[in-house]
């Protein structure tokens, strides 16, 4: 389906660009004419995503950048200054979860994730939200998830990790509409990506094709919404008391684990 473009962007920096939602993002915004600033920790699968987005002839840059390293996202934004580069839009999409009873997940891999999920993408967010807000204008679209709304067992640490990029994101929502900068929480459910095959599980039989979360996750970030759920059923689900849902989730997620 053509999308007719609603905003003017120069660049938009995409962490965790190289497949998923991300690229599928990158996919869209390339439509639009918009030069593309691509980051992942894979080089190759970056430049992969690179050659595939070729097609729609917009300016690519690539910036490979391990978001589970400390500091890399300082890093990451002196890399895309030193370029050159002053982006319209930052999508902070890079993130991956664990799935596992919380006492037996390695210590070093759950840290790695909340270093991902939380402190890169905040300190991204601090990098670029002064840029934003002197040139007074630009959106920031943070990927969360139906996660977010309650507890998760066995994947405990994960939605902990997104129930904080929603509540920070809502708050900077908040505070940057006044510098006329919108800031959008995208909470997508299951998704068809690599993030159950990471995980170690099977991938949902209803999970959502990623073209289809971005394409809600564009159109709600141009619609200036705070937050976007795609999928009717995922915001039915929203609607359930925390209670109920923690009791599934934990059933689910158990029975994932082997348990």
């Amino acid at each position: 389906m053509d999308i007719k473009p609603k905003y003017s962007a120069e660049t938009v920096l995409i962490t965790g660009s190289s497949s998923g939602i991300g690229y599928a993002l990158a996919e869209i915004f390339a439509k639009h004419g918009c030069t593309l600033i691509l980051s992942a920790s894979h080089l190759p699968q970056l430049e992969e995503a690179a050659r595939e987005l070729s097609t729609y002839h917009v300016p690519v840059s690539l910036f490979p950048a391990d978001l589970a390293e400390a500091g890399a996202a300082e890093k990451l934004y002196q890399s895309v200054k030193e370029a050159g580069f002053s982006p319209d839009i930052l999508v902070n999409n890079a993130g991956f979860g664990l799935i596992g009873p919380a006492d037996q997940l390695p210590m070093s891999q759950e840290l790695e994730q909340l270093t991902v999920n939380i402190l890169s993408l905040t300190a991204l967010c601090k990098c670029f939200l002064p840029d934003l807000y002197r040139q007074g204008r630009g959106k920031i679209l943070n990927v969360a998830s139906t996660g977010a709304f309650q507890p998760g067992p066995y994947t405990a640490s994960y939605f902990a990790s997104k129930a904080y990029v929603y509540s920070y994101s809502r708050a900077l929502h908040q505070e940057a509409k006044a510098h006329g900068v919108q800031v959008c929480t995208l909470c997508p459910g299951s998704t068809r990506t690599d993030f159950f095959r990471r995980a170690g599980v099977k991938t949902p039989a209803l999970a959502m094709d990623p073209k289809v979360v971005a394409e809600y996750a564009y159109h709600s970030l141009m619609a200036g919404r705070a937050v976007a759920i795609p999928g009717l059923l995922n915001r039915l689900v929203r609607l359930v008391p925390a209670a109920v849902k923690l009791r599934v989730v934990g059933r689910i997620k158990g029975s994932a684990s082997g348990l």
